[in-house]
């Protein structure tokens, strides 16, 4: 089960009719790579649970905004977590 601000990446690429632009250099992009590093933001619990992915670049300004069911998203872990 996926968290609040957990870092995930894309599965597949989101096409722009998906994704909420928020910087106006941004705006015209045709949508996001496969792959795309981004972060949960807000976790919709229904029958089919869903995420709000935050998208920033490196100087950490938010530039897009998608809800994505969690079949296109992938956990990113920085510690190998052993089982005891």
């Amino acid at each position: 089960m996926l968290k609040l601000f957990d870092p995930i990446a894309t599965l597949n690429s989101i096409p722009a009719n998906r994704l909420t632009l928020l910087e106006r250099e941004y705006q015209s992009i045709q949508g996001l790579p496969a792959g795309q590093v981004g972060t949960i933001v807000e976790i919709y619990e229904t029958e089919d649970t869903s995420y709000l992915i935050e998208f920033a670049d490196l100087q950490g300004r938010e530039y897009a905004m998608a809800i994505l069911p969690a079949s296109e998203v992938l956990a990113l872990h920085y510690e190998l977590a052993i089982a005891s």
